[in-house]
C-alpha cells in the first residue's frame, strides 16, 4: 500500500549532505502500537500498586527483546539468504518480524526483569497482556502498509487486496488475502475480551495465558491464507508458526489448569 508515511529534506548540515529522512508506516504503526500499549499499562499498574516506573522500563526492555528475537527467528528460518547478505539482517523495515520469535526471547526477558525488580510475574504478565494484544494490532496494520505478511492469492474474493506500490513487500496487482487486517482486526477482539475478563479475573496469569490461547488460535487459522513462503515450514501444509501455535496452545491450557488448582488450594 504506502510502506513510506513521507519524507523529510535532504539537509545541509555544514558542507554535508544528509537525508532525506525516511519515515516508513511500518515503523509509525509499531511505535503507536507500543505507546498505547504501554500508556494502558502503565495504568493498570498504578490500580494493581505496581510502581508505573518499572512496567515503563519493563516495556522497552520487552519492543528491544521483541524486535530482536522477531528478527533472529526469520533469519533462523532463512538461513542462505542471510548468509549470502548478511547486512540485510539489520533492515528490519523490509519486513522479516516473525511474532513468535519475539515472544521466544520476550519470555526471559520478562523473568529477569521482574526477579531483579521484586515484581510479581504472573500479576505483571496480567498487566501487560491486553497491552500486548492492542500492540499488536497496530503492528499488524503497519504490516498491511509495508505489504509483508501478505496472504495468497485469491481472485474470487470480494474483499481481496491489490498492491499496486513497487516498494511494497507483497506481489503487486494480484488480488490477495488482507491476512494482515485479518489478524489485526482478530488482535483487536482479543483485546476487548481480556479487558472484559479483567473483571472476572480470579487469580493471577489467567489474562496472560488466556491471550496465549486466544492468539495461538488465531495465528494458527490466519496461516493458512499467507502467501509468504519465508515464514519456514516444518512440513509441505504445517508452517512453522502453526507448530508453535500448538505447543503455545498446549502450554496455556496446562499453565491455566495448574495455576486455577493452586488457587482451589490456597
Amino acid at each position: 500500500m504506502h510502506p513510506i508515511l513521507f519524507e523529510i529534506g535532504p539537509f545541509k548540515i555544514l558542507s554535508f549532505i544528509i537525508g532525506p529522512l525516511t519515515i516508513h508506516t511500518y515503523g509509525f504503526f509499531v511505535a503507536v502500537g507500543f505507546l498505547t500499549g504501554i500508556y494502558l499499562a502503565t495504568r493498570q499498574a498504578t490500580k494493581e500498586d505496581i510502581p508505573s516506573q518499572k512496567i515503563v522500563d519493563l516495556g522497552f526492555y520487552i519492543l528491544l527483546a521483541s524486535i530482536i528475537g522477531s528478527r533472529l527467528f526469520y533469519v533462523f528460518v532463512n538461513p542462505s539468504y542471510y548468509m549470502s547478505n548478511p547486512l540485510d539482517i539489520f533492515k528490519i523495515w523490509e519486513g522479516g518480524l516473525v511474532f513468535y520469535g519475539g515472544v521466544l526471547l520476550v519470555i526471559p526477558t520478562v523473568i529477569w526483569y521482574v526477579r531483579r525488580n521484586n515484581i510479581g510475574l504472573w500479576k505483571t504478565a496480567d498487566v501487560f497482556a491486553p497491552s500486548i494484544a492492542i500492540g499488536h494490532a497496530f503492528g499488524r496494520i503497519g504490516c498491511f502498509f509495508a505489504g509483508c505478511c501478505y496472504g495468497r492469492i485469491a481472485e474470487s474474493l470480494p474483499w481481496s487486496i491489490i498492491f499496486t506500490n513497487p516498494e511494497c513487500l507483497a506481489p503487486t496487482n494480484v488480488p490477495l488475502h488482507p491476512t494482515q487486517l485479518y489478524e489485526a482486526g482478530g488482535e483487536a477482539i482479543n483485546f476487548l475480551i481480556l479487558i472484559t475478563l479483567r473483571k472476572y479475573k480470579s487469580f493471577n496469569g489467567q489474562l496472560f495465558l488466556a491471550y496465549i490461547l486466544i492468539y495461538s488460535v488465531l495465528r494458527f487459522t490466519i496461516e493458512f491464507f499467507r502467501g509468504d513462503v519465508g515464514r519456514g515450514f516444518i512440513t509441505e501444509n504445517l508452517s512453522v508458526a502453526q507448530g508453535i501455535s500448538i505447543l503455545m496452545f498446549l502450554g496455556a491450557v496446562i499453565g491455566l489448569l495448574i495455576l486455577r488448582r493452586k488457587k482451589a488450594k490456597s
